[in-house]
């Protein structure tokens, strides 16, 4: 039995009906059977676990003042460049969000935005679906609508896309609707994923849900067919295969679909230190000296991901891999990133490359053109290796290192 309305077993039946016999000192009569079976599908029916997670929820929202969420005012750099939007509906009427998250500016976002408003904003949108969009879509349909398609666009992701802090804030957004909008989602479609995507994909994976990984559809560039068993082309704008676009013609849906795009330095707030860098190592470089960090990659395809500051003043940053088992300079091993001054003391710089070979990667501090002073750096690297080609057994892990000088 699904465990829905209509759809449960006696098992099923009597655990609700003890579901709400716990909970009676917190619900609502708007906490009907649909909203409660939610809880219950989301911990299959462990009696114990939805209550907790209910009840956790309840909490949630009196520490957020989620209730009165509809009255914050959104920071205009979000309203303006996150990207997504609802446009369209599936072919059982439910809403469709059209997200081209390729698109999105995230070093830019979390310069512009604090963390905690980025995640707000998403909440508010959440509310505003379940309270609202979800209820006025039931009305019309003649039935409970109160799940949502999610399209992804990935064309144009790329490395950019690994920064750290970026990463962070969407794996904790993952959290909250995982947490607090259990079985909203009824499906995630993916478009556009590029070979990098494994990756990508392996570094979320942990957060999602088993059922939230069992709805996620993945497709490449050739998704149309697949795409239109989900969604009418009446319902999809122009650019995806699809019927709708704008009053004026524009294929995007532009005044639907946030598109994202670069944000302009003029919204960019103060610049992230030192530490702002969770687990950052700290070490000193010396002067006419370097630093080489050594990175065991085991399997082809993964990312190294780095962040770092300098105190102070500048220093040069590459990337290296080791050609012997012996001990080598950086003039002797093979360059996989020209070593460059860059201006980590002003701004903290953070970067990324894909391995397509295995190997003991060096990334490589330098001072040597600097003779009178000694450098103090806050680092942190991680190895990201690709998910397997079915898209299941994630793991992300955290690179270990040796700290060497090479001069």
């Amino acid at each position: 039995m699904s465990g829905r309305v209509g759809d449960l077993s006696k098992e099923q039946d009597e655990c609700l009906q003890k579901f709400k016999e716990r909970l009676k000192d917190v619900l609502k009569p708007c906490h009907d059977d649909f909203y409660l079976l939610r809880w219950l599908r989301a911990r299959n029916f462990d009696l114990n676990k939805s209550e907790s997670m209910l009840r956790n929820h309840f909490s949630w929202r009196v520490r957020e003042e989620v209730d009165n969420i509809k009255d914050w005012t959104c920071p205009e750099v979000i309203q303006k460049y996150f990207t997504g939007g609802l446009c369209g509906l599936d072919v059982d009427g439910c809403p469709i969000w059209i997200d081209p998250f390729g698109q999105i500016d995230l070093r830019g976002m979390l310069k512009s935005a604090k963390k905690a408003d980025v995640i707000k904003a998403k909440v508010q949108l959440l509310e505003d679906l379940h309270n609202q969009i979800f209820l006025e879509r039931s009305k019309q349909e003649g039935k409970r609508v109160d799940s949502i398609i999610i399209l992804y666009d990935l064309a144009k992701l790329g490395m950019k896309h690994l920064y750290k802090p970026g990463v962070d804030a969407y794996c904790e957004m993952i959290t909250m609707f995982e947490d607090h909008y259990p079985e909203t989602l009824k499906y995630a479609i993916v478009i556009n994923a590029p070979r990098f995507f494994p990756i990508a994909y392996n570094i979320v994976k942990p957060f999602l849900s088993e059922a939230t990984a069992k709805k996620t559809i993945i497709l490449g560039t050739n998704y149309h067919a697949t795409l239109n068993r989900y969604i009418s082309p009446d319902e999809l704008p122009v650019c995806y295969g699809g019927k709708r676009s704008d009053p004026d013609g524009d294929p995007t849906c532009k005044s639907q679909i946030g598109q994202g795009g670069e944000i302009p330095r003029s919204y960019y707030k103060q610049q992230m230190s030192a530490e702002d860098i969770d687990n950052a190592v700290c070490a000193t470089v010396g002067r006419g000296s370097s630093l080489q960090v050594e990175c065991e990659v085991d399997v082809k395809n993964s990312a190294i991901r780095w962040q770092f500051s300098s105190e102070g003043y500048d220093i040069g940053f590459g990337v290296y891999r080791r050609t012997s088992e012996e001990r080598q300079k950086a003039s002797q091993m093979e360059e996989v990133m020209k070593t460059q001054r860059v201006n980590s003391h002003l701004v903290p710089e953070d970067g990324s490359i894909t391995c397509t070979d295995v190997g003991l990667y060096i990334l490589r501090f330098d001072n040597t053109y600097s003779w009178a002073r000694a450098k103090k750096i806050h680092y942190l690297v991680e190895v990201l290796e690709p998910d397997t080609e079915d898209f299941t057994n994630p793991n992300v892990s955290q690179a270990s290192f040796e700290v060497k000088s090479d001069i």
